[in-house]
């Protein structure tokens, strides 16, 4: 007996409640079950189904979330209940304070409390009728706000249609969210605006404001908007008893909430979930400005009440903003240990994210010049957490007299003319004498390879200023009297930095080998060599091809590496090391660690944000991780940096090893 094929409307219903459903599991729950190009299938058959049959296109159909012709203004929309704004509190004491009036007014201190991230974003009313998104509109003054229907549509996230058990029928559901742009997207969109010459958007809740206002929705689909739901307003029939309940069913109902809301017992656990999250903010890849705290119960939140439109049975707690306008006063330059030359920006202090900033980073002249950035300007500075912070890109127009940057033709330190290697991004001062090397060395010593505690970069330039410390055997021999003639120091505070210095002399001899500045000898190179080798002097007497057997090395690096042991002031200067006391054999320090990456294989490349290239391998290895400098079949991913090594990406795509970015990372070291 053959079964009936189904008819067109069949197949187009089963299309729209298909398509429907992998929305929901790719941008609600972050777990698609097809590929991107199985979705497109899906999505090109429906549409050709509804362009030969115009009568089955519905209003929740996935084929309508882009297409509505270029609206001239906005129409104004009244809310069936009013979008009340949240009286805010930046401190615990004043957190405490509501608390005491809630209690109060309540007559019982047995309350329940529910935090979620305050997303950075517009917030949005959606009305469902009979479980179909019909309308949508701005929050505007709390009563009546812009219907941007059309373009909310194009934002995947939202839900067409709920996901309904049978029997549930909501005639009308009104439901609270907030729309906004991932970092990601914040970031791509200023460059493009800068590269086309327009002003750039100075955080990501403008970029989203201004996206979800575009009079033509498809430009609209152009941004990637995503939204989280947060509430309800009218919720005739809705089977829960408070906020926490809510949530859980409009997450079962096809709805994107956060996966971070928490609930409370005591305003003391909301406190400490406020300061954690101002510390790991940094970690989303979007702006949460503080967290919203509310009642739980719906009968208490009723009892509480508003003033002026707003809840008592809600606060939200503020953090200082994250971007910020300021003066770029000059751009300058900072020659790295290995002859790089690194621009960074002055700045007119301003504060962003609560510290003052001064200084941002710049990256190099090509980054510049893309964004257009010149000294003068009004420029947009971003800071994330710990993160040195970034120039975003000019408030355009420039100042009048502005030109735009360019790279000094010879050394800042030494004078020596300024080269840039072929397929390179950074210029590079080829004085071996350079003064910087010397200096950057040093730094990186106390900060990176050693890690001294007591001793950090202001340190070291003013006992370099001072002619104290010129080298790795000079600040071996530094005495607590010297360090008590710099600024800062008193006698407890010049022993403890002396005795740091000399337990110093404990770390492995990989960490040696990666802070004796060897040309291309970075954090994984030299741990290839000290396990390969194990002892400095099977290294120094190697031949370039015996370095080349040791992992990862190739016939360039391996002959710079041998060029360097080869140098008699490179020699002369491991003996006074060796004498010194510092560790020149490998010990059980390189025995792998055990963790929740162990087994897992990665390769850096490209200039990463928040880590250097060695930072981000050692945490890497420090779970167990091994990081590798070439790609191969055997590689778990490829962490992509700014301007990547072109040879390491096309392997890995030849490969199809999986390519990571900087957030993936983070998210690998969060476990």
């Amino acid at each position: 007996m053959s079964s009936k094929a189904p008819t067109v409307e069949q197949r187009a219903a089963d299309l729209r409640d298909l398509l429907e459903h992998h929305l929901y599991r790719y941008h609600v729950l972050d777990d698609p079950e097809i590929s991107d190009a199985e979705y497109d299938r899906l999505y090109d058959e429906l549409v050709a189904i509804e362009e030969a049959n115009p009568q089955l296109v519905t209003p929740d159909s996935p084929t309508q979330r882009v297409g509505a012709p270029p609206s001239e203004k906005f129409q104004k929309v009244e809310h069936p209940t009013p979008m009340g704004s949240l009286e805010k509190v930046t401190t615990d004491e004043a957190l405490e304070k509501w608390q005491e009036d809630v209690c109060k007014r309540l007559g019982t201190s047995d309350v329940v409390y529910v935090t979620e991230p305050k997303i950075d974003g517009l917030s949005i009313n959606l009305i469902y009728e009979d479980g179909v998104f019909v309308r949508g509109a701005t929050r505007g003054d709390g009563y009546r706000g812009e219907d941007v229907t059309p373009n909310l549509r194009t934002i995947k996230a939202i839900s067409m249609r709920m996901r309904l058990d049978e029997g549930e029928t909501p005639s009308l559901l009104e439901v609270r969210g907030e729309v906004y742009l991932p970092l990601s997207g914040f970031n791509a969109l200023n460059e493009r605006l800068v590269a086309q010459g327009k002003k750039p958007t100075p955080n990501p809740r403008n970029a989203a404001a201004g996206s979800l206002r575009q009079k033509d929705s498809a430009v609209t689909a152009q941004r990637p908007l995503s939204i989280w739901i947060h509430g309800l307003g009218m919720r005739e029939g809705l089977p829960a008893e408070g906020h926490w309940d809510a949530l859980q069913w409009l997450r079962a109902h096809g709805f994107r909430t956060n996966p971070y809301a928490e609930r409370h017992e005591s305003i003391a656990s909301v406190a400490k979930a406020c300061s954690a999250w101002e510390k790991k903010r940094i970690e989303l890849d979007y702006e949460i400005d503080g967290i919203v705290i509310k009642v739980d119960s719906f009968d208490q939140q009723r009892r509480l009440g508003a003033l002026h439109e707003r809840p008592r049975w809600a606060r939200a707690y503020k953090w200082a903003p994250m971007t910020a306008q300021t003066k770029l006063e000059k751009i300058h330059i900072r020659v790295g240990r290995t002859g790089a030359l690194n621009p960074w920006a002055q700045l007119e202090p301003v504060e962003v994210g609560g510290v003052t900033v001064s200084q941002a980073t710049l990256h190099n002249e090509e980054d510049i010049n893309r964004k257009d950035i010149r000294e003068g300007d009004e420029v947009i500075v971003q800071r994330a957490g710990d993160v040195i912070p970034q120039v975003v890109g000019p408030v355009l127009p420039h100042k009048r007299g502005t030109r735009p940057f360019k790279m000094p033709a010879n050394c800042p330190l030494c004078g020596a003319e300024i080269v840039k290697p072929e397929g390179e991004a950074m210029h590079r001062c080829p004085n071996k004498a350079c003064p910087s090397r010397g200096l950057e060395s040093l730094i990186n010593w106390v900060q990176a390879a050693a890690d001294i505690e007591g001793v950090g970069e202001q340190s070291v330039r003013r006992l370099w200023d001072l002619g104290l410390v010129r080298s790795l055997p000079d600040l071996y021999r530094l005495t607590k009297e010297q360090l008590m003639e710099l600024e800062g120091y008193g006698e407890i505070s010049a022993t403890n930095a002396v005795e740091s210095i000399r337990a110093s002399k404990e770390v492995p001899f990989h960490r040696v080998l990666f802070g004796l500045n060897i040309p291309d000898v970075g954090w994984v190179t030299a741990q290839n060599l000290a396990r390969h080798f194990e002892t400095v002097d099977r290294l120094a007497a190697a031949t370039q091809e015996e370095i080349q057997e040791a992992e990862g090395i190739g016939p360039d690096r391996a002959e710079s590496i041998a060029e360097w042991f080869a140098d008699d002031a490179n020699r002369q200067l491991i003996d006074e090391l060796c004498k010194l006391g510092l560790r020149f054999e490998i010990g059980d320090e390189l025995k792998p660690v055990e963790g929740p990456l162990t087994g897992n294989t990665y390769v850096i490349t490209g200039t990463l944000e928040a880590f250097t290239r060695d930072e981000a391998a050692a945490q890497l290895e420090a779970k167990g991780a091994k990081v590798v400098n070439s790609v191969s079949g055997k590689t778990t991913g490829l962490i992509i940096g700014e301007e990547p090594g072109n040879s390491k990406l096309t392997k890995a795509r030849k490969l199809e090893v999986p390519l990571l970015t900087e957030e993936d990372l983070v998210q690998l070291l969060r476990g």
